[in-house]
C-alpha cells in the first residue's frame, strides 16, 4: 500500500512542482512516446542481455512482493518454531531412527504435514532435512554443521537477490541511456539548424525530455523498486536463520524447549511471538 503511495507522491510532486513553476506539458508528452522507447526499450533489451532465463523469470515473478511484501508472517514463524520444536523433541525422545521417516520424505511426513505452508517451501524444508541427516550421520561437531548451514544459506541469499540486483544495474544504466535519448535528440536538433529559434527551442526541449526520463525512471522509480526486494529478501533470508540457530542450539545439547526459545529471540520484533504465546502454540501443536 505505501509502495502505491508513495509512486503517486513522486509523480504529485514532480509535475506537480514542473505546473506550479509554470511549465507546460505539450513538449513533454509530444517527446514522451519516443523518448520513453528509446530508454526504457533500451533498459529491458539491456535487462535481458545481462540475466538468466531464471533471474528473469524471479523477477517477473517477484514484482508482487514490491506491494505483498515478504511472504513470511507471524502465524509462519510460530508455525516453524513448532515444527522443528517437534523434529527435535522426537529426535532427543524417540531416537534417530524415529526421525528418519520424517526427513527422507517429508511430504509424507506427519509432522511436517501439519505445516503445508512450511512444506511447499522446497528450500525451507531440504534446508531442515539435510542438517537433520548430518545430524543422524553422526556429524555431531557444532561448529561443522553450523559452518555447512552458513554456506547454504549464503548461496541461497545470492541466488535470491538476482532480482534486486537486476533491477539495481537497471536503474544504474537508465540515466546513460536517458544521454543516449538526449544526445540522438540533438542531433536531429543539429539537422533542422536554420529552422527559426521557437523551432529549435522545441526540439532541444524535446532533447532534454529524454534526459530527465532517464534519471526520473532511476532515481524515482526503479532504484527504489530494487532497495524495495533487498529489503523483502533480507527480511524473508531470517526465516531460514532462524532454523539454523535452533538446529545449532540443538546440536550443542539444549532441550527442545530451549532451542526453539532461542530461535524465538531471533524473529523480527513485528512478527515475534511472546514467550506465553509460543507457550500455547507448542501446547497446541497436534501430536504425532
Amino acid at each position: 500500500m505505501f509502495q502505491i503511495l508513495g509512486v503517486l507522491v513522486v509523480f504529485g510532486m514532480v509535475f506537480g512542482g514542473f505546473m506550479l513553476a509554470g511549465g507546460h506539458f505539450d513538449i513533454i508528452v509530444k517527446a514522451l512516446p519516443f523518448e520513453l522507447m528509446m530508454i526504457g526499450g533500451a533498459a529491458v533489451g539491456a535487462f535481458l542481455i545481462g540475466n538468466s532465463g531464471k533471474t528473469i523469470s524471479k523477477t517477473l515473478k517477484d514484482f508482487s512482493k514490491l506491494i505483498s511484501g515478504p511472504k513470511w508472517k507471524a502465524s509462519d514463524y510460530r508455525d516453524l518454531l513448532a515444527l522443528l520444536f517437534q523434529l527435535t523433541k522426537t529426535m532427543k525422545t524417540k531416537g534417530v531412527i524415529a526421525l528418519e521417516s520424517h526427513i527422507e520424505k517429508p511430504h509424507e511426513s506427519t509432522i511436517f504435514s501439519k505445516y503445508p505452508k512450511i512444506l511447499k517451501d522446497h528450500f525451507a524444508v531440504d534446508f531442515i532435512c539435510d542438517t537433520l541427516r548430518m545430524m543422524t550421520m553422526n556429524l555431531e561437531d557444532p561448529h561443522q554443521v553450523e559452518d555447512a548451514m552458513e554456506k547454504q544459506l549464503e548461496k541461497h541469499h545470492h541466488e535470491e537477490m538476482g532480482p534486486a540486483n537486476a533491477l539495481q544495474n537497471m536503474a544504474d544504466a537508465l540515466p546513460a541511456l536517458g544521454i543516449v535519448a538526449a544526445v540522438l535528440g540533438i542531433i536531429k536538433t543539429m539537422g533542422a539548424i536554420d529552422s527559426p529559434p521557437v523551432v529549435l527551442g522545441a526540439k532541444i526541449g524535446s532533447a532534454l525530455v529524454g534526459t530527465f526520463l532517464g534519471v526520473f525512471l532511476a532515481y524515482g522509480l526503479v532504484g527504489p523498486m530494487s532497495v524495495r526486494l533487498k529489503n523483502v529478501y533480507e527480511e524473508e533470508a531470517i526465516f531460514y536463520r532462524i532454523i539454523q540457530n535452533v538446529l545449532v542450539a540443538h546440536l550443542h545439547g539444549n532441550a527442545a524447549q530451549i532451542s526453539v526459545e532461542i530461535g524465538r529471540g531471533h524473529v523480527p520484533s513485528e512478527f515475534q511471538p511472546s514467550f506465553i504465546e509460543l507457550e500455547e502454540a507448542l501446547s497446541a501443536a497436534p501430536a504425532e
